[in-house]
C-alpha cells in the first residue's frame, strides 16, 4: 500500500504548471516530494522543481478516499503508476488504463526535456537509466503493445533486467511482434539488437538507452 501525499503536498502538486509540471512551494515541501519520487530538482540553475511521471499521475487522479490504493511491485517513479512489465495477472486495459499510461508517458517526455542537457525528448534521460525495466515497459505499453499475462509462454511482451549494465531483455513469442517492440524502443531512443538464447533458440531483444 502506498501512503498518499499529505494535504499540503497535494496542494503543491495540484498547483503545478499544467504543461511543464514546474512546482512552487517551500523548500521542505519540495524536498518531501523529491524524497517520495513525485518531483525532481532540475540540475541547472535556477534549480526549479518539476513533477515526475508519478507526480503527473497523482495530479490527474481524484484525491483518494480514506483507504489508499493498492499498487503493483514495479512502478514508474514512486509506485503510484505501475508500468506493466509482462507476466502480471490479467488487469484492466480499458480507457482508464489508457489514460494512465498516456499521462505517465507525457510526464516522462517532459522529464526528458527538462533533464537532458540539450532538452532532447528523442532519447532517454537519467531517470530511465536508473529504472530500465520500468522505462522500457512504459515505452512499449504507451505505444500500444500488449504485455504478457501470467501464463508462461503466452503472447505479449516481457521486459526483464539483465546482467549487462544499462540493458534490458524484451521477449515476445511472436517474431513479428518482437520486431515491432524493437522498432518502438528504437524510435524512443533505445539501442536495440536481436539475439538468440543459446539453450532454447528463442529470439529476444536486448535494449539499452541511447546517450547521443
Amino acid at each position: 500500500m502506498t501512503r498518499p501525499p499529505t494535504a499540503a503536498q497535494r496542494r503543491v502538486i495540484d498547483a503545478a504548471d499544467p504543461v511543464t509540471g514546474r512546482l512552487k512551494g517551500t523548500e521542505a515541501q519540495l524536498a518531501a516530494l523529491v524524497k517520495r519520487g513525485l518531483a525532481f530538482r532540475h540540475p541547472r540553475p535556477p534549480h526549479d522543481h518539476f513533477l515526475t511521471p508519478a507526480g503527473h499521475r497523482i495530479r490527474e487522479t481524484p484525491e483518494p478516499g480514506p483507504e489508499p490504493v493498492a499498487e503493483t511491485s514495479v512502478s514508474a517513479g514512486s509506485g503510484v503508476f505501475a508500468a506493466r512489465i509482462g507476466g502480471e495477472e490479467a488487469a484492466d486495459g480499458g480507457p482508464s488504463r489508457i489514460r494512465e499510461v498516456h499521462s505517465a508517458w507525457q510526464g516522462l517526455l517532459e522529464m526528458r526535456r527538462m533533464t537532458n542537457p540539450d532538452g532532447a525528448t528523442d532519447r532517454p534521460c537519467g531517470w530511465e537509466r536508473t529504472h530500465l525495466v520500468q522505462a522500457a515497459a512504459l515505452t512499449l505499453e504507451a505505444a500500444g503493445h500488449p504485455p504478457a499475462g501470467a501464463s508462461a509462454g503466452g503472447a505479449g511482451y516481457r521486459v526483464r533486467a539483465t546482467p549487462q549494465p544499462e540493458a534490458v531483455a524484451v521477449r515476445e513469442p511472436d517474431p513479428g511482434a518482437l520486431r515491432a517492440c524493437a522498432a518502438t524502443l528504437e524510435k524512443a531512443g533505445w539501442q536495440v539488437g536481436e539475439h538468440t538464447e543459446p539453450r532454447t533458440g528463442a529470439r529476444y531483444v536486448l535494449a539499452s538507452p541511447r546517450r547521443v
